[in-house]
Parts: structure tokens; C-alpha cells; sequence
């Protein structure tokens, strides 16, 4: 059952770290095309669409590591559990 539980967290933890890239890639796809429309015209929102993306890239990375850091733990204490 032990097994099962890592597959699961390990799994899971994929899922999100890929949820929270595919958020931090849309909010650069934005940022991109609003400075390129800024680049050919006078909008200054693209200034908030960047600084949106470099927050949700911040927050993803913060995400991304504590979900490793958490697997990490899960794998440790049920290798520990196993052992006894």
C-alpha cells in the first residue's frame, strides 16, 4: 500500500507543478503580446501584464518547491514506516 501512496503523491505533485506552469505560460503569452502590441502602438497595460507574469512565475516556483519539499518528506517518513 506503501507504493501506491508514493505513485500517488508523486503523481499529484506532477499534476500541480504542471498546472502552475501552464498558468505561469499563459500569463508570459499575454505579457508578450501585449508588449508586442505596445512595441507597434501606444497601450500601456503591458506593464501590469508583465509584472502579472513575473507574480504568477514567483508563485509557481514557491509552489513547485514546497510540493517537492513536501513529496520528499511523504517519500522519508513512509521508507521510514517500511522499515519498521
Amino acid at each position: 500500500m506503501g507504493k501506491f501512496k508514493v505513485q500517488f503523491l508523486e503523481t499529484t505533485a506532477a499534476l500541480i507543478t504542471s498546472a502552475f506552469g501552464l498558468v505561469a505560460a499563459l500569463a508570459w503569452n499575454e505579457a508578450i503580446k501585449a508588449a508586442i502590441a505596445l512595441w507597434l502602438s501606444n497601450d500601456d497595460e503591458v506593464i501590469g501584464m508583465v509584472i502579472y507574469a513575473l507574480i504568477v512565475t514567483v508563485i509557481a516556483v514557491i509552489a513547485t518547491l514546497s510540493i517537492a519539499m513536501a513529496l520528499a518528506k511523504a517519500k522519508e517518513a513512509m521508507g521510514a514506516e517500511e522499515k519498521e
